[in-house]
């Protein structure tokens, strides 16, 4: 096999490719956003004292967490405009990513949540404070300082599931490197520098988690 590397393609279509990592960037932001809401929110609802929330939130998390995100991604770009719902891929993408982060966010957290004895919820109660500041104040704090590795864990998955998200032609790397691909037909060349940008990502996303970490979570807390 006398296959010759040439990486003119990508050199020529790199400012598309650093584009397409921005925008694989906002994708992973706005859903990491989305998710950590739909897991606070999860976790203050599965722990209510009305049962069908509770088991709203129950069935949410067991469908989301046993369907694949590309059958996910394509209920909502395709299945949604039946109810008059149309939305652009961008934004199919984030609302994609957030429910799928969130789904695992919300079991994620309540393990944090659980993880905080009972005595400070009722030292809280009995200081005179709001069951929603308690869980503010007394809980959240210390059980997302708990839970803070496997969380960032699953966002730096969630960040390489954005890649999905060109099933739907949003404007993310691999979307950018299919059309670069399909044009070049250097296939090798490409998908060997896509890896690379997404292992740079991946990485950079682990030092920003990292910086937030030190910043926020360390002891003591002041």
């Amino acid at each position: 096999m006398n296959y010759k590397l040439d990486f003119t393609p990508v050199i020529d279509g790199l400012p598309s490719l650093l584009l397409g990592c921005l925008g694989t960037f906002l994708l992973a932001i706005c859903g990491m956003l989305l998710a950590i809401i739909i897991g606070i929110g999860g976790v203050a609802l599965r722990d209510s004292a009305l049962k069908p929330a509770r088991w709203l939130v129950i069935a949410f998390v067991e469908l989301i967490r046993n369907t694949p995100f590309l059958v996910q991604i394509f209920f909502i770009y395709f299945a949604l405009p039946l109810t008059g719902i149309r939305l652009d891929p961008t934004p199919t993408a984030i609302i994609a990513l957030g429910i799928n982060g969130g789904a695992y966010a919300i079991e994620i957290i309540r393990g944090g949540v659980q993880s905080i004895p009972k005595g400070q919820m009722e030292a809280g109660l009995a200081l005179g404070l709001h069951k929603a500041q308690v869980f503010r104040l007394i809980i959240l704090k210390p059980a997302l300082r708990a839970i803070y590795p496997s969380l960032t864990s699953q966002f730096v998955l969630l960040t390489l599931t954005t890649s999905i998200a060109s099933a739907i032609s949003a404007y993310e790397l691999t979307s950018v490197s299919q059309r670069i691909e399909s044009e070049s037909f250097r296939s090798f060349e490409v998908y060997f520098t896509v890896t690379i940008f997404y292992f740079v990502i991946s990485w950079l996303m682990m030092r920003i988690f990292a910086l937030f970490s030190a910043r926020y979570f360390k002891y003591p807390v002041k």
